[in-house]
């Protein structure tokens, strides 16, 4: 039996997931915007072994939410799962930067800095980080002309550079990457080409599973197969350089 805590799990791919690994006999840890999404997961609530809330465009709510969860105990694997898709105009959090940048990456990078070191670490990428920017120039777009699409991207490569860096830099916590490919939930829309079963499995099998392809770090997953990213976001120069910029624009230092 693991411990695991979910970020984005009231909806969509997260509380699918929850729901196999409480299913599998797990303990799961649901997270919630705020106290009325909370209230939303009635009988899942109960069955979960904790639910924290907090608004991960908010870097203030977001380091609360790592206290709330190093208060039920350490975790034994962490889904980073909460995302933004395209904002049609760029909406400012309340410390200034992008929405789609603070919680898409910021935050899992808040989350992975201040929540006591779990086993297992997974962070769910997209396959548009192909198209993903890898100046580092102007993350919080205040220069460029605004681009939900290109915006989205760039998140996405940049949190699956995280994960590379995050392997490469703490070699007893497996970090994997899941692309769960466009699947049809409230964030991919009816039109998803992707199976919505298969869009949450590969996830479920990292956080626990005992197999061996499972436990080794490093891994960017595409329904249980592993595929290989743009070069960028494994190369150590790219993931320091971004370290660096991450700690810039919010205060904190990955340990």
């Amino acid at each position: 039996m693991a411990r695991i805590f979910i970020t984005g799990s009231t909806e969509g791919l997260g509380k699918a997931a929850a729901l196999d690994l409480l299913d599998g006999g797990h303990e799961v840890v649901l997270h919630a915007r705020n106290p009325s999404r909370a209230a939303d997961l009635g009988a899942l609530a109960d069955r979960a072994f904790g639910v924290v809330v907090g608004d991960l465009s908010s870097a203030k709510q977001t380091r609360a939410l790592a206290e709330q969860v190093n208060a039920l105990g350490r975790m034994d694997t962490v889904i980073h799962n909460a995302g933004i898709y395209i904002d049609s105009e760029r909406v400012a959090t309340a410390e200034g930067h992008p929405r789609t940048l603070a919680v898409n990456v910021l935050a899992p990078y808040l989350l992975t800095a201040e929540i006591q070191h779990p086993s297992r670490l997974i962070y769910i990428s997209s396959g548009m980080l192909d198209d993903g920017d890898t100046s580092l120039d102007d993350l919080d777009w205040t220069s460029r002309r605004w681009s939900g699409v290109q915006s989205y991207c760039d998140s996405k490569l940049l949190v699956a550079t995280l994960a590379y860096a995050v392997a490469r830099r703490w070699p007893d916590v497996i970090a994997s990457i899941v692309d769960p490919g466009w699947v049809p939930t409230r964030m991919g829309g009816p039109g998803a080409s992707d199976d919505l079963t298969l869009g949450h499995t590969t996830q479920v099998w990292l956080a626990a599973s005992g197999e061996l392809e499972a436990t080794v770090s490093g891994g960017y997953w595409f329904h249980r197969r592993r595929r290989e990213p743009i070069a960028a976001a494994s190369d150590p120069g790219f993931q320091d350089a971004l370290l660096d910029e991450l700690n810039r624009l919010t205060g904190v230092r990955l340990p």
